[in-house]
């Protein structure tokens, strides 16, 4: 009977330490699988850490999550992953929920897994209101809603001023980057791109 940990953020720059101290501080873990960088939009079984896990989990074995929306894309895939378990012997443990067991557990994962659904869509429909209202606002008055100039993250420096002064200063990508303060991927792409 192992205690197995599944770990998920969706993107790159996102950390599962967080999750991992949560999981981590008062059990003792026997394997972890992770998946980073990998959207919530993909079900469960499709990502490679939690199909791994799916893999190698026995019946007696504890699968600790950190939170309900780690295990599944919506609110069915999530109840899907977790009769799936439940079938197999396995308990599913979430963080500050406790075991989630057949009957009464299914439904309160049910409920919240639905309620997390939500939340997604509200989050969705905001942010396309935000935006729409941005472009309106852009077209009209040649700034949006917030004063910015453009749609998007304002650009850090000008693609042609980074790739002028590499060329002025006989300068490496990663000078380049710490004089202007970017990404030495950044520098590329504006080097590469830059008239």
């Amino acid at each position: 009977m192992s205690h197995i940990a599944y770990y998920r953020v969706s993107s790159n720059s996102q950390s599962i330490d967080a999750q991992k101290a949560s999981l981590t501080h008062a059990k003792l873990i026997d394997k972890e699988f992770t998946d980073e960088g990998v959207s919530g939009a993909t079900p469960a079984a499709a990502r490679p850490g939690f199909a791994a896990l799916l893999g190698y989990v026995r019946e007696g074995d504890t699968i600790h999550v950190y939170a309900v929306d780690r295990l599944g894309r919506d609110a069915i895939d999530v109840q899907i992953t977790i009769r799936a378990l439940l079938r197999k012997g396995v308990t599913v443990e979430v963080n500050g929920l406790g075991s989630i067991g057949p009957g009464v557990g299914e439904l309160i994962v049910a409920v919240l897994a639905q309620v997390a659904d939500m939340e997604r869509a509200r989050i969705n429909e905001r942010t396309a209101s935000g935006r729409s209202l941005a472009k309106l606002s852009l077209a009209a008055t040649g700034k949006t809603h917030r004063g910015k100039e453009s749609l998007g993250r304002p650009a850090k420096a000008d693609a042609a001023t980074v790739k002028a002064w590499r060329v002025d200063n006989a300068a490496s990508i990663s000078q380049a980057a710490a004089h202007f303060g970017i990404s030495d991927s950044t520098v590329k792409r504006y080097t590469a791109t830059a008239a």
